[in-house]
């Protein structure tokens, strides 16, 4: 299930000055960890190191660390007081919540250019001198390494001017995003009057909800585990090798980042692997473990907030959902085509189709929907309704299948548009059996049309994937007999207040069904 959070609780309401820029330039900063004031940050953070062996760029590495990620751990430490020893110690970023975005106070250790932050930070070198009669001189080697040392801390410095006004404008989109959300914008995301028709369009604050659900271990262990999917991919990679060679690849939604070194192997000169959820940090030390790290560049973010560097020959994605469009990662697809992928480029899947078949699981309609008519000597039928309401997702078996398919929606990657998502399609069923319709299912079919064509599908009659099927139960089973044909027509569409979701209407048998995926 997929819910846009409610951010009106009172923990959640930032006040507006708690974003006001912070003024360092008149100031000192106080130790982390005791009350030693220090002139300046960088002085503070050398304290740090040798007073309370609290090394920040150790934990930038072991972590992978960005801004963001600082100052979080900032906030952390003045929140729960917590320990030098302790935050060196610990195996996870237990700071990595961003709840402690929120500043504890107007901290100048909040404004430290972090990503300028080196792998250790040293004291300045010296230099040996000649004193004689009052005057200092330095040998002329002394000199050009002082004047080189000058001109590398002037560049250094106009770096750090530079990430510091980066940071500066982060901080007043961030004050400007969380006002929006605390005021109740019109515009906002929240506001169930307003329709947004494609992901492009929300807020990304609004949508982390669906990239923290790919942060965790256990949903790409089901995706790599998947043969049917991986070795799809994996064949239309490898088995096209002259399609890769030498070629600019984008890995959309690159998780553990399986598909790009796919293309590295086959011989793609530059991978560029993204991904929002946090799960990018473990595709940079698999990429590492691998030995891919000159071919394929990771990129944390979402494509609709990200500028790549270049245009690239092919894009490479998962992205289908349940009943193919759930998720809405089309839109993501579609907005990589139509920004980054170079003229006569490849999309990889290039073509997708929806299908619909009939189902006759008598015992599987019994014990989900006739179950309500007695519960312990209770008519609870109020219930039957409710769970229809929302599609199922499971495994049908092939025995229960009781018509030939019918193809309702087919996708041409290359050209459809985010309206692809929304559509409606008369169907026939021919009947292969008598029996009685419990359900419709709904699956999808995958194609790689390159030279060496590749394709799989997710339908009840061939082996099961991640995807199963989508099942689509009626309250009340129709009997059918061998040969009829049974017409309907199905409409999918988007959710109003979820963009990743699909509303999809059914008529059939004289009646309207509709059912939610979210």
């Amino acid at each position: 299930m997929s819910d846009v959070p409610d951010l009106s609780s009172d923990e959640d309401q930032y006040d507006e000055e708690e974003w006001q820029e912070m003024d360092t330039s008149n100031s000192s900063i106080t130790c982390l960890f005791c009350t030693t004031a220090l002139p300046t940050i960088e002085e503070g953070i050398l304290h740090c190191e040798k007073n309370h062996n609290f090394n920040l760029s150790a934990l930038k590495s072991k972590h992978h660390m960005d801004c963001y990620s600082y100052i979080k751990l900032i906030n952390y430490i003045k929140t729960h007081k917590e320990k030098s020893e302790d935050i060196m110690s610990s195996a996870t970023a237990t700071w990595n919540d961003d709840k402690y975005l929120k500043p504890v106070d107007n901290d100048e250790w909040l404004m430290y250019d972090f990503d300028s932050l080196a792998e250790n930070i040293s004291s300045p070198k010296s230099y040996h001198a000649n004193v004689e009669n009052g005057l200092v001189t330095l040998s002329q080697a002394h000199f050009l390494e002082l004047q080189r040392t000058i001109q590398t801390l002037s560049e250094q410095l106009k770096e750090s001017q530079t990430h510091l006004q980066m940071a500066r404008e982060d901080m007043s989109k961030m004050q400007s995003s969380m006002k929006t959300i605390v005021e109740g914008n019109t515009n906002s995301i929240r506001n169930e009057n307003i329709t947004v028709d494609c992901v492009s369009k929300v807020p990304l604050e609004c949508d982390e909800g669906y990239f923290s659900s790919y942060a965790h271990f256990g949903i790409h262990y089901d995706m790599l585990s998947d043969k049917v999917r991986t070795e799809s991919y994996k064949n239309a990679i490898l088995f096209n090798k002259d399609t890769f060679k030498n070629k600019t690849v984008l890995d959309l939604g690159c998780g553990t980042g399986i598909l790009s070194m796919f293309c590295a192997t086959a011989g793609s000169k530059k991978v560029y692997a993204l991904d929002q959820s946090e799960i990018i940090y473990h595709a940079m030390d698999i990429i590492t473990e691998n030995n891919f790290s000159n071919e394929i560049k990771t990129i944390k973010g979402r494509l609709e907030d990200t500028k790549l560097d270049e245009k690239v020959d092919i894009i490479v994605s998962e992205w289908m959902g349940y009943f193919l469009l759930f998720e809405g990662m089309l839109d993501s697809v579609i907005y990589a085509r139509d920004n980054y992928l170079n003229p006569g480029g490849i999309l990889l899947p290039n073509q997708c189709n929806i299908s619909l078949v009939a189902n006759g699981d008598i015992d599987t309609h019994k014990k989900l929907i006739n179950f309500w008519s007695d519960v312990y000597g209770y008519k609870m039928n109020c219930m039957k309704s409710e769970v229809i309401r929302e599609a199922s997702v499971e495994v049908v078996d092939s025995k229960n299948i009781i018509s030939e398919p019918c193809v309702v929606k087919d996708i041409d990657i290359n050209t459809c548009n985010v309206k692809v998502v929304d559509f409606t399609s008369p169907f026939e069923l021919r009947i292969t059996r008598d029996g009685f319709i419990t359900s419709l299912i709904g699956y999808f079919d995958t194609f790689f049309n390159l030279p060496t064509p590749v394709s799989f599908s997710t339908g009840p009659h061939v082996t099961p994937t991640h995807w199963k099927q989508t099942l689509f139960y009626f309250k009340d089973c129709k009997e059918v007999k061998n040969g009829d044909i049974i017409k309907g027509t199905i409409t999918c569409s988007r959710l109003k207040t979820d963009v990743r979701g699909l509303l999809v209407q059914i008529d059939i048998f004289g009646k309207t069904h509709k059912y939610i995926l979210s």
